[in-house]
């Protein structure tokens, strides 16, 4: 199989003949490479380069695709400075990448956790502007689905939802209040995509336990993090949804940034034989590849992929 019929496999709760692998970041790309995604600053000093820094950047993207046996790219941690930059950044990675992998890009508009600054208004807001706050939820909608199908024309595979919900300790609303101001719109979004033919993917951090049922019936294909550090157990969530939705992610991004190899080891095997039995898994991160993770908890982690990754 390619690496993007993997992938499609696995979010159709079909069996590949191994587990995918990717991440939605990947930010040791000086470390391994020596080279980064073209800065805001560069654009800002050099816009006549525009077409040298599209085609860098997804020949950096097919790289670390490549190097990491990745099934899907997700056009993320790019800079681009206006709406037709990312698009034709989108046509250039689908030519460079000729169809091996799926490609996928941000499409969210739902309600995520507030940065501190804006939390307490925030909070009013849902009591007194509840109409106005769902009528934006309409718009943004909209406006993404808009996007998404020009993207989609562009050559884009799906979209991978990154709006947070959750904090370690569970939910930023109770779930009374999501399946209110989220769900509903979350659903709509999704069913909306799926439209045109597109995977979804939702991700979200934290214990997502006490919504797992919302996230589910909301369709996308599927769910990742599946983030240990709170709690989160693939085992159960494979046993409860793993028939309806595929699983990616659960590796501990905690330890991998400053486990022991044991400890690593140890997360990517609880993730891989929980997660892959049957199909509808993809092996990931609980997060990104992030700065200050060391190259050798990732190398240790795709040493393991790479040994037990097959059916």
């Amino acid at each position: 199989m390619t690496p993007k019929e993997r992938a499609i496999a696995a979010l159709e709760l079909r069996q590949p003949d191994k587990v995918p692998h990717f991440e939605l970041e990947m930010q040791l790309t000086e470390e391994y490479f020596g080279l980064h995604f073209a800065s805001k600053e560069e654009w800002e000093s050099d816009p006549s380069s525009r077409s040298r820094f599209l085609r860098n950047d997804a020949e950096l993207l097919c790289r670390i695709a490549d190097t990491f046996d990745y099934s899907v790219i997700f056009y993320s941690y790019v800079h681009r400075p206006v709406w037709e930059d990312y698009l034709e950044g989108v046509r250039v990675l689908r030519e460079l990448d000729a169809g091996k992998r799926l490609l996928m890009a941000h499409g969210d508009t739902t309600l995520g956790i507030p940065d501190g600054e804006h939390y307490l208004q925030f909070s009013v807001d849902l009591f007194e502007k509840a109409g106005e706050l769902k009528a934006d939820q309409v718009k943004r909608n909209d406006e993404a689905l808009e996007r998404g199908r020009k993207l989609r024309t562009a050559g884009l595979d799906g979209f991978i939802l990154c709006s947070d919900y959750c904090f370690n300790s569970g939910p930023f609303m109770s779930p009374a209040m999501f399946s209110e101001f989220v769900t509903p719109y979350l659903t709509t979004l999704i069913a909306g995509y799926r439209e045109t033919g597109a995977y979804v993917i939702k991700h979200t951090d934290g214990n997502i336990m006490p919504i797992l049922d919302q996230l589910v019936s909301a369709g996308p294909h599927g769910l990742h993090s599946l983030d240990p550090m709170a709690g989160v157990d693939i085992k159960e969530v494979k046993r409860l949804v793993g028939g309806r939705i595929c699983l990616v992610g659960n590796v501990n991004c905690a330890l991998m940034q400053t486990g022991t190899p044991g400890e690593i080891l140890a997360s990517c095997r609880y993730a891989m034989e929980n997660g892959k039995p049957g199909g509808g898994y993809i092996f990931s991160t609980s997060n990104v590849v992030f700065k200050g993770m060391p190259v050798k908890s990732y190398d240790l982690m795709m040493d393991y992929y790479r040994a037990n990754s097959r059916y």
